[in-house]
């Protein structure tokens, strides 16, 4: 193994090109925007049918270079490769998964009896020493062994920070606020990086997925490695329909603190990771989402413009810390 300078597989590796034809890469459904027209007013009507029907986009031109990319991730694969007992020196006690190693099998869906079939890390966000927020987040784990491990997580957790708060300026005129509502709501927030290693499938019997149907926690998930098969959403209609953008473009989805603060005008939509057969079930998946939260401390509390008349009754305002807390519990992390 490559420790001081890790080995990089070429882009085949990470993300095996996939065996579908072109016309079921995406649906009408999902549409695809550039994060570079997000300021123009047809591309925020896109946005926000899509969020209102389906809770997905896939984004182009997102500015995360593959570049960066590339090697974080091999890293990530070598780390994954280690022993089981090697890789646990890096599982975080009673820490509820925030940071750090989980290991395979311990994440459930809500209301799911069948572990998922994956084993992940966590990066979190890095506070100065006596931030009041420290009491909320974790100290982040660092791998000695990997060359410039630190620095290259802190570089792509700033580079998916920073892109989700242009995504969110977007998301802010959908809802027919000021474009810059959620800076000071999510600039010192409790956002999580994770990479995901989904490992080739065992020959034996399994009700379990290696993610199974669920709905994310936080304010809006930042997705790269969906272009491998196997992720898919779930309409209103029922249907379970497959999300493979082109590679290198990111899906971006609606969570449950969106649709609470929307008053489930944005939809928080179920999505899944179904096994794969055949010569793919023989191989890895690797997916990187980045999971963007509230601060701690952020109300959350249906906004004027989505109440009134025809509308549900709002939810009781709740913390953001409170709810994710909530929420850890329901997924067995906590």
């Amino acid at each position: 193994m490559c420790l001081e300078n890790p080995c990089i597989p070429d882009q085949a590796t990470l993300f095996p090109k996939r065996i579908v034809a072109d016309n079921q890469c995406m649906n009408p459904e999902i549409p695809t925007l550039s994060l570079r027209s997000l300021d123009q007013a047809q591309s925020i009507e896109q946005l926000r049918r899509a969020y209102e029907e389906v809770g997905f986009v896939v984004i182009t031109d997102h500015g995360i270079s593959q570049a960066l990319i590339d090697p974080f991730l091999a890293m990530f694969q070598l780390f994954f490769q280690w022993p089981e007992p090697k890789k646990l020196a890096y599982r975080l006690a009673h820490g509820a998964g925030a940071r750090g190693y989980t290991p395979f099998g311990v994440e459930t869906a809500k209301g799911s009896d069948h572990v998922d079939l994956k084993e992940f890390w966590h990066i979190g966000r890095e506070l100065i020493a006596g931030h009041p927020y420290r009491r909320y987040m974790p100290e982040n784990l660092w791998i000695e062994e990997i060359h410039g491990f630190r620095s290259l997580c802190l570089e792509v957790f700033h580079a998916f920070d920073q892109t989700g708060q242009r995504l969110l300026r977007a998301i802010a005129q959908v809802l027919g606020l000021a474009p810059d509502f959620f800076n000071d709501k999510v600039n010192l927030g409790n956002s999580v990086l994770r990479v995901i290693h989904y490992p080739p499938m065992s020959s034996s019997p399994t009700q379990s997925l290696r993610a199974g149907s669920h709905e994310d926690i936080n304010v809006i998930t930042l997705l790269l490695g969906a272009e491998e098969p196997g992720l898919q959403v779930r309409t209103r209609a029922g249907e379970w329909i497959p999300v493979n953008p082109q590679p290198g473009s990111m899906v971006v989805n609606v969570g449950d603190m969106l649709q609470r603060l929307s008053n489930g005008v944005l939809k928080s939509t179920s999505h899944r990771v179904v096994n794969p057969a055949g010569e793919r079930s023989k191989r890895s998946r690797y997916s990187m989402p980045f999971f963007l939260h509230f601060n701690p401390d952020f109300l959350i509390e249906a906004i004027a413009s989505c109440c009134g008349p025809g509308r549900p009754t709002p939810a009781v305002p709740m913390l953001a810390d409170d709810y994710l807390q909530e929420r850890l519990r329901e997924i067995r992390l906590k």
